[in-house]
Protein backbone atom coordinates (compact mmCIF):
# COMPACT_ATOMS: atom_id res chain seq x y z
CA UNK A 1 0.00 0.00 0.00
CA UNK A 2 1.15 3.57 -0.71
CA UNK A 3 2.58 4.86 2.56
CA UNK A 4 0.98 8.27 1.84
CA UNK A 5 -2.54 6.86 1.49
CA UNK A 6 -4.86 8.02 4.22
CA UNK A 7 -6.66 5.48 6.40
CA UNK A 8 -9.62 6.13 8.66
CA UNK A 9 -10.81 4.81 12.03
CA UNK A 10 -14.53 5.19 12.68
CA UNK A 11 -17.56 4.02 14.65
CA UNK A 12 -20.67 3.47 12.53
CA UNK A 13 -24.31 3.08 13.60
CA UNK A 14 -26.84 1.15 11.50
CA UNK A 15 -28.46 2.86 8.53
CA UNK A 16 -30.85 1.19 6.12
CA UNK A 17 -30.70 -2.20 7.90
CA UNK A 18 -30.61 -3.46 11.48
CA UNK A 19 -31.79 -0.16 13.03
CA UNK A 20 -34.13 -1.93 15.48
CA UNK A 21 -33.02 -5.24 16.97
CA UNK A 22 -34.11 -7.42 19.87
CA UNK A 23 -31.54 -8.43 22.47
CA UNK A 24 -31.56 -11.97 21.05
CA UNK A 25 -30.80 -10.64 17.57
CA UNK A 26 -27.98 -8.52 18.98
CA UNK A 27 -26.47 -11.60 20.63
CA UNK A 28 -26.73 -13.57 17.39
CA UNK A 29 -24.90 -10.83 15.48
CA UNK A 30 -22.22 -10.43 18.13
CA UNK A 31 -21.69 -14.20 18.18
CA UNK A 32 -21.40 -14.14 14.40
CA UNK A 33 -18.54 -11.67 14.74
CA UNK A 34 -16.12 -14.51 15.33
CA UNK A 35 -14.51 -17.32 13.36
CA UNK A 36 -15.37 -18.03 9.73
CA UNK A 37 -18.42 -15.77 9.68
CA UNK A 38 -16.34 -12.85 10.87
CA UNK A 39 -13.66 -13.54 8.26
CA UNK A 40 -16.30 -13.59 5.52
CA UNK A 41 -17.88 -10.39 6.80
CA UNK A 42 -14.50 -8.61 6.99
CA UNK A 43 -13.73 -9.48 3.36
CA UNK A 44 -17.13 -8.34 2.08
CA UNK A 45 -17.03 -5.19 4.21
CA UNK A 46 -13.63 -4.25 2.79
CA UNK A 47 -15.01 -4.78 -0.71
CA UNK A 48 -17.90 -2.38 0.00
CA UNK A 49 -15.54 0.22 1.46
CA UNK A 50 -13.29 -0.10 -1.61
CA UNK A 51 -16.08 0.84 -4.02
CA UNK A 52 -14.74 3.19 -6.68
CA UNK A 53 -11.22 1.78 -6.83
CA UNK A 54 -10.23 1.06 -10.43
CA UNK A 55 -9.17 -2.55 -9.95
CA UNK A 56 -10.67 -6.02 -10.06
CA UNK A 57 -7.58 -7.68 -8.59
CA UNK A 58 -8.78 -8.99 -5.25
CA UNK A 59 -5.26 -9.65 -4.03
CA UNK A 60 -4.36 -6.01 -4.63
CA UNK A 61 -7.29 -4.79 -2.51
CA UNK A 62 -6.63 -7.21 0.35
CA UNK A 63 -2.90 -6.47 0.32
CA UNK A 64 -3.41 -2.71 0.11
CA UNK A 65 -5.64 -2.80 3.20
CA UNK A 66 -4.12 -5.77 5.01
CA UNK A 67 -4.32 -3.88 8.35
CA UNK A 68 -8.03 -3.19 7.98
CA UNK A 69 -10.15 -4.46 10.87
CA UNK A 70 -13.84 -4.28 11.66
CA UNK A 71 -15.48 -5.24 14.94
CA UNK A 72 -19.04 -5.48 16.18
CA UNK A 73 -20.05 -3.72 19.38
CA UNK A 74 -23.23 -3.24 21.39
CA UNK A 75 -25.19 -0.05 21.83
CA UNK A 76 -28.55 0.69 23.48
CA UNK A 77 -30.67 -0.09 20.42
CA UNK A 78 -28.60 -2.69 18.65
CA UNK A 79 -25.07 -2.94 17.27
CA UNK A 80 -22.40 -0.61 15.99
CA UNK A 81 -19.36 -1.21 13.82
CA UNK A 82 -15.86 -0.16 14.80
CA UNK A 83 -13.51 0.24 11.83
CA UNK A 84 -9.72 0.46 11.90
CA UNK A 85 -7.57 1.45 8.91
CA UNK A 86 -10.53 1.73 6.53
CA UNK A 87 -10.15 3.16 2.99
CA UNK A 88 -10.47 6.96 3.08
CA UNK A 89 -12.50 7.06 -0.15
CA UNK A 90 -15.52 5.75 1.85
CA UNK A 91 -15.63 9.00 3.88
CA UNK A 92 -16.33 12.68 3.28
CA UNK A 93 -15.00 15.13 5.87
CA UNK A 94 -14.67 12.30 8.36
CA UNK A 95 -18.21 10.97 7.85
CA UNK A 96 -18.91 7.71 6.02
CA UNK A 97 -20.88 8.19 2.82
CA UNK A 98 -24.51 7.32 3.52
CA UNK A 99 -24.85 4.82 0.67
CA UNK A 100 -21.73 2.95 1.76
CA UNK A 101 -23.06 2.80 5.33
CA UNK A 102 -26.28 1.25 4.03
CA UNK A 103 -24.33 -1.26 1.96
CA UNK A 104 -22.11 -2.16 4.91
CA UNK A 105 -25.03 -3.02 7.16
CA UNK A 106 -26.80 -4.84 4.31
CA UNK A 107 -23.73 -7.10 4.08
CA UNK A 108 -23.88 -7.75 7.82
CA UNK A 109 -27.62 -8.41 7.69
CA UNK A 110 -27.38 -10.96 4.87
CA UNK A 111 -24.29 -12.81 6.05
CA UNK A 112 -25.72 -13.26 9.54
CA UNK A 113 -29.15 -14.27 8.23
CA UNK A 114 -27.72 -16.78 5.76
CA UNK A 115 -25.46 -18.27 8.43
CA UNK A 116 -28.16 -18.49 11.12
CA UNK A 117 -31.42 -19.02 9.23
CA UNK A 118 -30.41 -20.76 5.99
CA UNK A 119 -27.20 -22.73 6.52
CA UNK A 120 -27.35 -23.05 10.30
CA UNK A 121 -30.69 -24.88 10.54
CA UNK A 122 -32.39 -27.97 9.15
CA UNK A 123 -35.20 -25.79 7.79
CA UNK A 124 -33.98 -25.90 4.19
CA UNK A 125 -32.82 -29.02 2.35
CA UNK A 126 -30.29 -27.48 -0.02
CA UNK A 127 -30.19 -30.69 -2.05
CA UNK A 128 -33.88 -30.30 -2.99
CA UNK A 129 -34.92 -28.00 -5.83
CA UNK A 130 -38.07 -26.55 -4.26
CA UNK A 131 -36.35 -26.04 -0.92
CA UNK A 132 -33.53 -24.11 -2.61
CA UNK A 133 -36.09 -21.87 -4.30
CA UNK A 134 -37.76 -21.34 -0.92
CA UNK A 135 -34.41 -20.43 0.66
CA UNK A 136 -33.75 -17.86 -2.08
CA UNK A 137 -37.19 -16.40 -1.44
CA UNK A 138 -36.55 -16.05 2.31
CA UNK A 139 -33.17 -14.34 1.76
CA UNK A 140 -34.78 -11.82 -0.59
CA UNK A 141 -37.70 -11.27 1.75
CA UNK A 142 -35.40 -10.70 4.71
CA UNK A 143 -33.51 -8.13 2.62
CA UNK A 144 -36.87 -6.43 1.84
CA UNK A 145 -36.37 -6.88 -1.89
CA UNK A 146 -39.90 -8.34 -2.11
CA UNK A 147 -41.64 -5.53 -0.20
CA UNK A 148 -42.53 -3.75 -3.44
CA UNK A 149 -46.22 -4.30 -4.19
CA UNK A 150 -46.61 -2.32 -7.42
CA UNK A 151 -47.12 -3.60 -10.94
CA UNK A 152 -44.33 -5.68 -12.51
CA UNK A 153 -41.56 -3.35 -13.70
CA UNK A 154 -38.18 -4.82 -12.74
CA UNK A 155 -35.64 -5.16 -15.55
CA UNK A 156 -32.54 -7.24 -14.79
CA UNK A 157 -29.51 -5.94 -16.70
CA UNK A 158 -26.47 -8.15 -17.24
CA UNK A 159 -23.13 -7.25 -18.77
CA UNK A 160 -19.45 -6.94 -18.05
CA UNK A 161 -17.56 -4.85 -15.50
CA UNK A 162 -14.79 -4.40 -18.09
CA UNK A 163 -16.41 -2.66 -21.08
CA UNK A 164 -15.42 0.20 -23.39
CA UNK A 165 -16.43 3.82 -22.82
CA UNK A 166 -18.72 3.64 -25.86
CA UNK A 167 -20.46 0.55 -24.49
CA UNK A 168 -20.79 2.14 -21.04
CA UNK A 169 -22.43 5.24 -22.52
CA UNK A 170 -24.80 2.97 -24.43
CA UNK A 171 -25.87 1.18 -21.23
CA UNK A 172 -26.69 4.57 -19.72
CA UNK A 173 -28.82 5.49 -22.74
CA UNK A 174 -30.75 2.22 -22.47
CA UNK A 175 -31.23 2.78 -18.73
CA UNK A 176 -32.50 6.29 -19.45
CA UNK A 177 -35.10 4.96 -21.90
CA UNK A 178 -36.17 2.30 -19.39
CA UNK A 179 -36.44 4.93 -16.66
CA UNK A 180 -38.64 7.12 -18.86
CA UNK A 181 -41.02 4.16 -19.08
CA UNK A 182 -41.14 3.82 -15.26
CA UNK A 183 -39.13 0.61 -15.26
CA UNK A 184 -36.80 -0.20 -12.36
CA UNK A 185 -33.31 -1.72 -12.62
CA UNK A 186 -31.59 -4.72 -11.06
CA UNK A 187 -27.96 -5.62 -11.82
CA UNK A 188 -24.99 -7.44 -10.35
CA UNK A 189 -24.30 -4.13 -8.53
CA UNK A 190 -20.73 -3.55 -9.79
CA UNK A 191 -19.19 -1.11 -12.29
CA UNK A 192 -19.46 -1.04 -16.10
CA UNK A 193 -22.67 -2.51 -17.51
CA UNK A 194 -23.97 -2.98 -13.97
CA UNK A 195 -23.68 0.73 -13.14
CA UNK A 196 -24.58 2.34 -16.48
CA UNK A 197 -28.26 1.29 -16.68
CA UNK A 198 -28.84 2.47 -13.11
CA UNK A 199 -27.18 5.81 -13.83
CA UNK A 200 -29.30 6.34 -16.92
CA UNK A 201 -32.49 5.26 -15.17
CA UNK A 202 -32.01 7.84 -12.40
CA UNK A 203 -32.24 10.59 -15.03
CA UNK A 204 -35.26 9.01 -16.71
CA UNK A 205 -36.98 8.61 -13.34
CA UNK A 206 -36.16 12.19 -12.40
CA UNK A 207 -37.72 13.53 -15.62
CA UNK A 208 -40.86 11.53 -14.89
CA UNK A 209 -40.80 12.73 -11.25
CA UNK A 210 -40.42 9.17 -9.99
CA UNK A 211 -38.84 9.56 -6.54
CA UNK A 212 -38.91 5.95 -5.40
CA UNK A 213 -36.91 4.32 -8.20
CA UNK A 214 -35.42 0.95 -7.34
CA UNK A 215 -31.79 0.18 -8.16
CA UNK A 216 -31.25 -3.33 -6.83
CA UNK A 217 -27.81 -4.93 -6.63
CA UNK A 218 -27.43 -8.70 -6.23
CA UNK A 219 -24.00 -10.15 -5.48
CA UNK A 220 -22.28 -12.99 -3.61
CA UNK A 221 -19.20 -13.19 -1.36
CA UNK A 222 -16.90 -14.68 -3.98
CA UNK A 223 -17.26 -11.83 -6.45
CA UNK A 224 -18.10 -8.74 -4.38
CA UNK A 225 -14.44 -7.68 -4.03
CA UNK A 226 -13.96 -7.70 -7.81
CA UNK A 227 -17.33 -6.01 -8.38
CA UNK A 228 -18.07 -3.86 -5.28
CA UNK A 229 -21.51 -2.20 -5.13
CA UNK A 230 -21.70 0.98 -7.17
CA UNK A 231 -23.04 4.06 -5.34
CA UNK A 232 -26.39 4.12 -7.15
CA UNK A 233 -27.53 0.79 -5.65
CA UNK A 234 -30.22 1.58 -3.07
CA UNK A 235 -31.13 -2.03 -2.27
CA UNK A 236 -28.27 -4.51 -1.86
CA UNK A 237 -28.55 -8.23 -1.19
CA UNK A 238 -25.76 -10.77 -0.71
CA UNK A 239 -26.66 -14.29 -1.84
CA UNK A 240 -24.74 -17.34 -0.52
CA UNK A 241 -23.25 -18.41 -3.87
CA UNK A 242 -23.37 -17.72 -7.59
CA UNK A 243 -26.15 -20.24 -8.26
CA UNK A 244 -28.53 -18.66 -5.73
CA UNK A 245 -27.58 -15.23 -7.03
CA UNK A 246 -28.55 -16.32 -10.54
CA UNK A 247 -31.81 -17.79 -9.29
CA UNK A 248 -32.58 -14.57 -7.43
CA UNK A 249 -32.11 -12.64 -10.68
CA UNK A 250 -34.51 -14.75 -12.72
CA UNK A 251 -37.10 -15.14 -9.96
CA UNK A 252 -37.33 -11.35 -9.53
CA UNK A 253 -37.01 -10.35 -13.18
CA UNK A 254 -39.90 -9.25 -15.34
CA UNK A 255 -37.51 -8.81 -18.27
CA UNK A 256 -33.77 -9.20 -18.92
CA UNK A 257 -31.41 -7.01 -20.96
CA UNK A 258 -27.94 -8.33 -21.78
CA UNK A 259 -25.13 -5.90 -22.62
CA UNK A 260 -21.63 -6.84 -23.80
CA UNK A 261 -19.47 -8.60 -21.23
CA UNK A 262 -16.98 -11.37 -20.72
CA UNK A 263 -17.00 -14.82 -19.17
CA UNK A 264 -19.39 -13.81 -16.39
CA UNK A 265 -21.96 -12.53 -18.87
CA UNK A 266 -21.62 -15.72 -20.93
CA UNK A 267 -22.26 -17.69 -17.74
CA UNK A 268 -25.45 -15.70 -17.10
CA UNK A 269 -26.66 -16.15 -20.69
CA UNK A 270 -26.10 -19.92 -20.60
CA UNK A 271 -27.84 -20.19 -17.22
CA UNK A 272 -30.85 -18.29 -18.50
CA UNK A 273 -31.16 -20.12 -21.81
CA UNK A 274 -30.64 -23.50 -20.16
CA UNK A 275 -33.60 -22.80 -17.88
CA UNK A 276 -35.83 -21.43 -20.61
CA UNK A 277 -35.15 -24.52 -22.73
CA UNK A 278 -36.74 -26.75 -20.09
CA UNK A 279 -40.07 -28.03 -21.49
CA UNK A 280 -41.94 -26.81 -18.39
CA UNK A 281 -40.97 -23.22 -19.25
CA UNK A 282 -41.87 -23.37 -22.95
CA UNK A 283 -44.93 -21.11 -22.59
CA UNK A 284 -43.60 -18.86 -19.84
CA UNK A 285 -43.06 -15.28 -21.08
CA UNK A 286 -39.79 -13.62 -20.14
CA UNK A 287 -38.60 -10.95 -22.57
CA UNK A 288 -34.85 -11.14 -23.20
CA UNK A 289 -32.97 -8.59 -25.32
CA UNK A 290 -29.28 -8.66 -26.25
CA UNK A 291 -28.12 -5.14 -27.07
CA UNK A 292 -25.13 -2.89 -27.54
CA UNK A 293 -23.83 -0.04 -29.71
CA UNK A 294 -22.91 -0.71 -33.36
CA UNK A 295 -19.35 -1.47 -32.26
CA UNK A 296 -20.70 -4.46 -30.27
CA UNK A 297 -22.26 -6.15 -33.32
CA UNK A 298 -19.23 -8.41 -33.74
CA UNK A 299 -19.33 -9.36 -30.05
CA UNK A 300 -22.98 -10.43 -30.25
CA UNK A 301 -22.28 -12.20 -33.52
CA UNK A 302 -19.79 -14.42 -31.66
CA UNK A 303 -22.33 -15.02 -28.87
CA UNK A 304 -25.18 -15.82 -31.26
CA UNK A 305 -23.07 -18.26 -33.32
CA UNK A 306 -21.85 -19.99 -30.17
CA UNK A 307 -25.40 -20.41 -28.85
CA UNK A 308 -26.69 -21.68 -32.19
CA UNK A 309 -23.87 -24.22 -32.56
CA UNK A 310 -24.04 -25.53 -28.98
CA UNK A 311 -27.68 -25.16 -27.87
CA UNK A 312 -29.51 -24.93 -31.19
CA UNK A 313 -32.04 -22.64 -32.83
CA UNK A 314 -34.60 -23.14 -30.05
CA UNK A 315 -32.25 -21.26 -27.70
CA UNK A 316 -31.76 -18.48 -30.25
CA UNK A 317 -35.52 -17.96 -30.42
CA UNK A 318 -35.64 -17.07 -26.72
CA UNK A 319 -33.96 -13.68 -27.20
CA UNK A 320 -34.01 -10.70 -29.55
CA UNK A 321 -30.90 -8.89 -30.75
CA UNK A 322 -31.18 -5.09 -31.05
CA UNK A 323 -28.08 -3.13 -32.01
CA UNK A 324 -27.69 0.63 -31.58
CA UNK A 325 -31.29 1.53 -30.69
CA UNK A 326 -31.87 2.20 -26.95
CA UNK A 327 -35.44 3.43 -27.43
CA UNK A 328 -36.41 0.27 -29.31
CA UNK A 329 -34.86 -1.85 -26.56
CA UNK A 330 -37.02 -0.07 -23.98
CA UNK A 331 -40.16 -0.37 -26.10
CA UNK A 332 -39.54 -4.09 -26.59
CA UNK A 333 -38.99 -4.58 -22.87
CA UNK A 334 -42.03 -2.52 -21.85
CA UNK A 335 -44.23 -4.49 -24.23
CA UNK A 336 -42.80 -7.76 -22.91
CA UNK A 337 -43.39 -6.73 -19.29
CA UNK A 338 -47.06 -6.12 -20.12
CA UNK A 339 -47.27 -9.72 -21.37
CA UNK A 340 -45.59 -10.97 -18.19
CA UNK A 341 -48.10 -9.09 -16.06
CA UNK A 342 -51.08 -10.55 -17.92
CA UNK A 343 -49.62 -14.06 -17.76
CA UNK A 344 -49.05 -13.87 -14.02
CA UNK A 345 -52.47 -12.37 -13.45
CA UNK A 346 -54.07 -15.23 -15.38
CA UNK A 347 -52.00 -17.87 -13.54
CA UNK A 348 -52.27 -16.20 -10.09
CA UNK A 349 -48.48 -16.09 -9.80
CA UNK A 350 -46.80 -13.56 -7.52
CA UNK A 351 -45.80 -10.33 -9.24
CA UNK A 352 -42.60 -9.96 -7.25
CA UNK A 353 -41.29 -13.57 -7.33
CA UNK A 354 -41.70 -15.93 -10.27
CA UNK A 355 -42.74 -19.18 -8.60
CA UNK A 356 -43.95 -20.71 -11.88
CA UNK A 357 -40.47 -20.73 -13.42
CA UNK A 358 -39.02 -24.26 -13.21
CA UNK A 359 -35.28 -24.41 -12.52
CA UNK A 360 -33.67 -27.86 -12.86
CA UNK A 361 -31.54 -28.95 -9.91
CA UNK A 362 -28.44 -29.01 -12.14
CA UNK A 363 -28.66 -25.21 -12.33
CA UNK A 364 -29.18 -24.81 -8.57
CA UNK A 365 -26.43 -26.97 -7.11
CA UNK A 366 -23.26 -25.02 -6.30
CA UNK A 367 -20.35 -25.82 -8.58
CA UNK A 368 -16.92 -25.67 -6.96
CA UNK A 369 -14.51 -25.09 -9.86
CA UNK A 370 -11.56 -27.18 -8.74
CA UNK A 371 -9.05 -28.37 -11.32
CA UNK A 372 -10.56 -31.85 -11.14
CA UNK A 373 -14.16 -30.61 -11.49
CA UNK A 374 -13.27 -28.48 -14.50
CA UNK A 375 -11.36 -31.31 -16.18
CA UNK A 376 -14.28 -33.74 -15.83
CA UNK A 377 -17.03 -31.49 -17.24
CA UNK A 378 -18.84 -33.18 -20.14
CA UNK A 379 -18.62 -30.92 -23.20
CA UNK A 380 -19.61 -33.25 -26.01
CA UNK A 381 -22.06 -33.03 -28.89
CA UNK A 382 -25.17 -35.11 -28.44
CA UNK A 383 -25.94 -33.96 -24.91
CA UNK A 384 -29.47 -32.64 -24.33
CA UNK A 385 -29.47 -28.86 -24.78
CA UNK A 386 -30.23 -28.10 -21.12
CA UNK A 387 -27.40 -30.41 -19.95
CA UNK A 388 -24.99 -28.81 -22.42
CA UNK A 389 -26.07 -25.37 -21.17
CA UNK A 390 -25.56 -26.42 -17.53
CA UNK A 391 -22.05 -27.74 -18.23
CA UNK A 392 -21.02 -24.77 -20.34
CA UNK A 393 -22.33 -22.51 -17.57
CA UNK A 394 -20.08 -24.32 -15.11
CA UNK A 395 -17.10 -23.96 -17.44
CA UNK A 396 -17.58 -20.19 -17.66
CA UNK A 397 -18.16 -20.03 -13.90
CA UNK A 398 -14.76 -21.64 -13.43
CA UNK A 399 -13.14 -19.13 -15.78
CA UNK A 400 -14.70 -16.26 -13.80
CA UNK A 401 -13.31 -17.83 -10.63
CA UNK A 402 -9.84 -18.11 -12.15
CA UNK A 403 -10.01 -14.54 -13.42
CA UNK A 404 -11.24 -12.57 -10.41
CA UNK A 405 -12.02 -14.69 -7.32
CA UNK A 406 -9.30 -14.98 -4.71
CA UNK A 407 -9.48 -18.74 -4.22
CA UNK A 408 -9.45 -19.29 -8.00
CA UNK A 409 -6.48 -16.98 -8.57
CA UNK A 410 -4.51 -18.72 -5.83
CA UNK A 411 -5.41 -22.15 -7.22
CA UNK A 412 -4.24 -21.14 -10.70
CA UNK A 413 -1.00 -19.78 -9.24
CA UNK A 414 -0.41 -23.11 -7.48
CA UNK A 415 -1.61 -25.70 -10.01
CA UNK A 416 -1.59 -23.88 -13.34
CA UNK A 417 -4.53 -23.23 -15.69
CA UNK A 418 -7.77 -25.19 -15.57
CA UNK A 419 -8.01 -27.82 -18.30
CA UNK A 420 -11.28 -28.13 -20.22
CA UNK A 421 -11.79 -31.21 -22.44
CA UNK A 422 -14.42 -31.88 -25.06
CA UNK A 423 -15.26 -32.45 -28.72
CA UNK A 424 -13.04 -30.72 -31.23
CA UNK A 425 -15.94 -28.66 -32.55
CA UNK A 426 -17.08 -27.55 -29.09
CA UNK A 427 -13.54 -26.70 -28.04
CA UNK A 428 -13.04 -24.77 -31.27
CA UNK A 429 -16.16 -22.70 -30.66
CA UNK A 430 -15.15 -22.10 -27.06
CA UNK A 431 -11.65 -21.08 -28.08
CA UNK A 432 -12.99 -18.61 -30.65
CA UNK A 433 -15.35 -17.02 -28.12
CA UNK A 434 -12.83 -16.76 -25.28
CA UNK A 435 -10.12 -15.44 -27.62
CA UNK A 436 -12.53 -12.72 -28.75
CA UNK A 437 -13.24 -11.79 -25.11
CA UNK A 438 -9.52 -11.52 -24.40
CA UNK A 439 -8.76 -9.54 -27.58
CA UNK A 440 -11.54 -7.10 -26.73
CA UNK A 441 -10.18 -6.75 -23.14
CA UNK A 442 -13.34 -8.16 -21.57
CA UNK A 443 -11.60 -10.45 -19.09
CA UNK A 444 -9.86 -7.92 -16.83
CA UNK A 445 -10.16 -4.21 -16.08
CA UNK A 446 -6.45 -3.50 -16.46
CA UNK A 447 -3.14 -5.21 -17.18
CA UNK A 448 -2.23 -8.05 -19.50
CA UNK A 449 -4.63 -10.98 -19.37
CA UNK A 450 -3.12 -14.41 -18.75
CA UNK A 451 -5.64 -17.18 -19.54
CA UNK A 452 -6.63 -19.23 -16.52
CA UNK A 453 -7.72 -22.10 -18.77
CA UNK A 454 -6.40 -24.51 -21.39
CA UNK A 455 -8.62 -26.20 -23.96
CA UNK A 456 -7.97 -29.80 -25.02
CA UNK A 457 -9.93 -31.47 -27.83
Amino acid sequence: MDSEEELVDARIAPLGSLENLSQREVEQILNAGRGDVYALFRRCALAVLSSGLETDDIRDIFERYRDFDIRLGRQAWGVKLELKNAPANAFVDGQMIRGITEHLFAVLRDIVYIHDAILGTQRFDLEDSYSITNAVYHILRNARILDYKGRPNLVVCWGGHSITAVEYDYTKRVGYELGLRALNICTGCGPGAMKGPMKGATIGHSKQRIRDGRYIGMTEPGIIAAEPPNPIVNQLVIMPDIEKRLEAFVRCAHAIVVFPGGAGTAEEILYLLGILLAPENADLPLPVVFTGPPSAAEYFGHIDRFIGATLGSAAQRRYKLIIGDPAQVAREIAHGVDAVREFRRARSDAWNYNWLLKIPLAFQQPFEPTHEAMATLELHRGLPAHIMAANLRRAFSGIVTGNVKEQGIRSIDTFGPYVLRGDKKIMGLLDELLAAFAAQRRMKLAGEYRPCYRLVA
